[in-house]
């Protein structure tokens, strides 16, 4: 089967709300190329009907789940203009599939990365502030039963996201060593620090930068980048109040309703 069919299975899936079965059973899990390729094809449709692409995502950023998942590096997705939530504000829980919540740092970029071989040095000097941040993940694959490809194929099983509104630069808070916490309602349930993504943030988003330099498609000026969970994610339903606070970055906050 081609990637237009799989990426038009996927899109069925999104446009219904109803799950289908793994791809990777038909296009098997070595095949990385192929599932950015399903990727591509969605983000394209997508921009050809009005959406606007505002950056990208990190996934797989924790060494556990690349484990669990048999892969060895972190993979990436689209951020689209009209998922964005309002920081304080609610959505309803029917726009999503199967959602779960993580608390992240984002970046924006102020310079474009757009020569080959970054450096460390090099992407810190390009980044403008980071907020804190999270995103809402969802799976079009049937509960959650994701590898590597499923998951590429469906943007990273992006969905959601909501950054903060306390944007600081890079010295002004310890992007390895800070604290997370996140709360549904006033109980705390899901905590890390800045190491738990890749062993730092800025480690996730320079190979971010290198990836999409290899695709041709680099990072620019203006991009938001979700840089990795930084603790366990958490099931969202209807009626939950999540806020995250990152020790020196600040807080953000989202409410589902049905």
């Amino acid at each position: 089967m081609s990637a237009e069919k799989y990426a038009e299975r996927l899109r069925k899936a999104s446009e219904t709300r109803i799950t289908i079965p793994p791809l990777r059973t038909e296009i098997g899990l070595e095949d990385i190329d192929l599932a950015y390729k399903i990727q591509e094809i969605n983000t394209q449709i997508r921009l050809n009907e009005g959406a606007r692409m505002v950056g990208k995502k990190i996934g797989l950023t924790s060494f556990a789940v690349q484990k669990q998942l048999g892969v060895d590096q972190p993979d990436f997705g689209i951020l689209f203009h009209d998922k964005e939530i309002l920081n304080g504000q609610s959505i309803s829980i029917q726009e999503m599939m199967q959602p779960k919540i993580e608390a992240e740092i984002a970046f924006v970029l102020g310079e474009d990365l757009d020569v080959p071989d970054l450096g460390i040095i090099d992407l810190m000097s390009c980044i403008d502030y980071a907020l804190p941040a999270m995103e809402i993940v969802g799976s079009r694959i049937s509960d959650w039963d994701i590898k590597i490809t499923d998951t590429i194929a469906d943007n990273a099983s992006a969905s959601h996201f909501v950054v903060g509104h306390t944007p600081k630069t890079l010295d002004e808070f310890d992007v390895v060593h800070c604290q997370m916490k996140m709360y549904k309602g006033d109980a705390l349930v899901s905590e890390g620090t800045g190491a738990d993504s890749l062993g730092s943030p800025l480690n996730a988003t320079l190979w971010l930068a290198n990836k999409m330099y290899e695709y041709g498609q680099p990072l620019q000026a203006g991009d938001l980048i979700l840089s990795g969970a930084l603790g366990p994610m958490c099931a969202v339903n209807a009626g939950d109040k999540f806020s995250v606070l990152i020790e020196g970055l600040g807080r953000v906050s989202v409410s589902f309703d049905d």
